[in-house]
């Protein structure tokens, strides 16, 4: 397989997405599609990298797919454009708006798990979006890999998800995306992915045509350059673009088009003209936005806007208030946090965000890691915040439901259903997976979900596996009972003292370490009883003598508990706030003095 030199127009071209659950293996094909393409020189790093598209830090540490992005590979002298989407339904504007750029979709499915939630969504978006999918069973090297059994699995979900027969109609290929190898049968494995790439030659139709028409195209996402500023980017659905020439955005104006890029590889290239089909990025057309239409000056015609599903979760951002504030933050007042969320505002189309006045902010997401993923962004920037517990948003007498499949050693069952039985679960199926492991499925509220996985995770030693997708919106169900014991909070401001902290892990578990400061109001552990309890961590054992005082030196602690940014969104109540810092997560009570707390219980 050999690359081909970028040109300005293609007469072939070829649009694809790849869609999937979570680390069902997606972006390590695409590295394989990228290597194999000869996109990269042999000696360059990008040869021995992996996941190259998750080029985000973020991306790398949690192993997911957060921002859709755009590549192209050039295969026999057709170029091949590869959008890359997230597998979480958290993210699923990222995936609703970058679809109408696709002819077809790679639908990537773990030769193992089988499809699913995550399966479920993507592939629906897909459909719905008229795509032509080629089905690729993926990791068929596993050793607990049933490939057969998958497909069927896959069958009956296209069954479940088909509006008319031709979805049904759908190419199958194996591959060890890690390897580098597709084929027609498991056992028939070419040694490179050549069956893939002719597959996507014979099923995908030519994205040119319409060439001589005046131009039309849907920006779908945009990306910022510091010396040229917004970059739309989209597909051209019809006529030429080319550098310098006058376009009307329509709805607001006239304006030159002063760079025209496309993509080469990961990189981009910057272009004279670029025709019908292809996926460009322009520089210089005014405040562009998603989903807007560039077009002909003299044909100002409008694509239809992209929708995407509703948001179902919010959270107040306000500036931090804590006795720390300020030490550790480089942006920590209410206008800059403002001005950063106007900011993600025009790229993030499945948020939105509303200024509440008295500088706090509303954020609305997809799900708790669509909302965790933009705080973790924030306190990586320098941004210094506090912010809610995120709380559903009902819609009159409904509100949303998710689907869930919970994969568990045999073990830990019954802790499982014990626990979603209180959270007022539905369970709609189990069944033993062959593993050693059992997969319960439920229908379960969103706001009685809240907390479940980091109970779930510390009650089967970290085994649980729990995937989610939503669901829709249904009639209000009765909220469980707090299911979350109380927490200790400390007294007293000063630093943390081990005899102290040893008295309060009789009463339960502690999140901070000896000399770790704490202020009044701090959440400072978990406790084991339904209430809170106060308690002072900065208090040292008097000492009378030597021996009183090795005897002190000598406490030994169980080590604290650390919770991660999202650990700590679903673990705080109505009550409490997360600080977030560039080098810290505290929790903490609203109110921090214990008599400011009384009065508010009294509504005093």
């Amino acid at each position: 397989m050999s690359a081909c030199d970028s040109a300005s127009f293609m007469e072939d071209i070829r649009n694809i997405a790849i869609i999937a659950h979570v680390d069902h293996g997606k972006t390590t094909l695409v590295d394989g599609m990228l290597k194999q393409t000869h996109t990269f020189r042999d000696n360059q790093a990008e040869m021995t990298q992996t996941t190259i598209l998750d080029s985000s830090e973020l991306e790398r540490e949690k192993g997911i797919t957060i921002l859709a992005k755009n590549t192209a590979v050039f295969y026999k002298g057709v170029k091949i454009n590869i959008i890359d989407t997230p597998g979480h339904a958290d993210f699923g504007g990222e995936v609703e708006r970058v679809l109408n750029m696709a002819d077809a979709a790679l639908l990537v499915v773990d030769a193992a798990e089988g499809p699913l939630p995550q399966t479920k969504f993507v592939l629906t978006k897909a459909l719905q979006a008229g795509l032509k999918i080629i089905l690729v069973i993926n990791k068929i090297d596993k050793k607990d890999a049933r490939p057969e059994e998958v497909l069927t699995e896959t069958e009956e979900l296209f069954l479940k998800l088909a509006t008319h027969t031709g979805h049904l109609d759908f190419p199958v290929i194996y591959a060890i995306g890690r390897e580098g190898r597709a084929g027609a049968a498991p056992d028939k494995l070419a040694p490179d992915l050549e069956p893939l790439f002719e597959m996507i030659l014979k099923e995908v139709p030519n994205a040119v045509m319409r060439a001589d028409e005046p131009v039309q195209m849907l920006i779908s996402t945009l990306d910022f350059d510091p010396y040229l500023g917004k970059l739309g980017i989209g597909r051209i659905r019809r006529g030429m673009l080319k550098k310098g020439q006058r376009v009307a955005l329509v709805g607001v104006g006239n304006f030159t088009v002063e760079k025209l890029y496309t993509s080469q590889g990961i990189k981009r290239v910057e272009i004279e003209e670029a025709g019908a089909g292809d996926i460009v990025a322009i520089a210089g057309v005014g405040d562009i936005e998603i989903g807007q239409t560039i077009a002909d000056p003299a044909n100002p015609e409008a694509l239809p806007k992209i929708s995407v599903g509703e948001p179902t979760l919010k959270l107040t951002i306000g500036a931090n208030t804590s006795p720390f504030a300020g030490r550790e933050g480089k942006f920590v007042t209410s206008r800059q946090i403002g001005e950063r969320l106007l900011k993600e505002k025009e790229t993030n189309l499945g948020m939105r965000f509303a200024d509440l006045g008295g500088g706090e902010f509303e954020a609305v997401g997809r799900g708790e890691l669509h909302l965790a993923i933009l705080l973790e962004t924030m306190r990586r920037e320098g941004y210094e915040m506090q912010v809610s517990r995120p709380q559903v948003i009902m819609r009159g007498n409904t509100e949303p439901f998710e689907e869930i499949i919970i994969d568990v050693p045999n073990e830990y069952v019954g802790t499982v259903t014990m626990e979603m039985g209180k959270r007022r679960g539905k369970m709609t199926d189990m069944a033993a997976d062959g593993r050693g492991g059992t997969q319960v499925s439920y229908l379960m509220s969103q706001r009685n979900m809240m907390g479940v996985r980091n109970i779930l995770l510390t009650a089967t030693k970290g085994t649980v596996v729990i995937n989610s997708s939503f669901s829709g919106y249904k009639d209000v169900e009765p909220a469980s009972d707090n299911v979350r014991p109380g927490v200790l909070v400390a007294l007293d401001s000063g630093k943390a003292l081990a005899y102290s902290l040893e008295n309060a892990q009789e009463r339960g578990l502690t999140f901070i370490e000896p000399g770790e400061e704490v202020y009044e109001g701090m959440i400072v552990g978990l406790g084991t009883r339904e209430n809170d309890i106060e308690l002072n961590v900065c208090k040292g054992k008097h000492l009378t003598n030597t021996r009183a005082a090795s005897a002190d030196i000598k406490t030994v602690l169980t080590p604290a508990l650390k919770l991660s940014l999202e650990q700590a969104l679903d673990f705080i109540q109505d009550d409490e706030l997360l600080e977030i810092t560039p080098k810290s997560l505290r929790l903490r009570k609203r109110f921090l003095t214990k008599l400011d707390r009384i009065r508010a219980r009294r509504g005093g």
